[in-house]
């Protein structure tokens, strides 16, 4: 996988929220991707890069214990990324909850929500050598 360097995805033109905001979890039910990755990308920001989030969601969702996904993480990584993965422009961080992303020059992820100084600065082009991006929109135009 080709990392991401120096980029910031907006939030999408459609997304429905004006503020960052954490996705819920629903009681019972397992835990979202967009969920994983916030919590993944606040606990730590600027330390996972696309690919490590990718997988580090994946091992969440699979239920492995951590002990087993770094015993098998070669093994996992391979079967994982033996298929394409889509960027940030498609997590629901967003397109669906108000968070900018930012791709540093090492490819490592932090997130921004919508109201913030510093998501505006990357969103106006202030930030020199940051090539700014949107997320996907939701819904289809037309």
């Amino acid at each position: 996988m080709k990392p991401i360097t120096d980029t910031f995805v907006v939030v999408a033109p459609d997304c429905p929220v004006s503020a960052g905001t954490a996705p819920t979890k629903k009681e019972g039910a397992s835990p979202t991707i967009a969920v994983i990755q916030h919590e993944l990308l606040t606990a730590a920001p600027y330390t996972l890069t696309l690919e490590d989030l990718i997988f580090a969601t994946h091992v969440r969702r699979s239920g492995l214990s951590a002990n087993e996904a770094k015993a098998r993480a070669a093994e996992i990584r391979d079967a994982l990324f033996a298929k394409p993965h889509p960027c940030m422009r498609a997590s629901p961080l967003p397109k669906k909850h108000g968070w900018g992303v930012h791709h540093d020059s090492e490819g490592r992820i932090a997130i921004y929500g919508v109201e913030t100084a510093a998501y505006q600065r990357f969103a106006d082009g202030s930030v020199a050598g940051i090539s700014v991006v949107a997320a996907m929109r939701t819904k289809r135009v037309g």
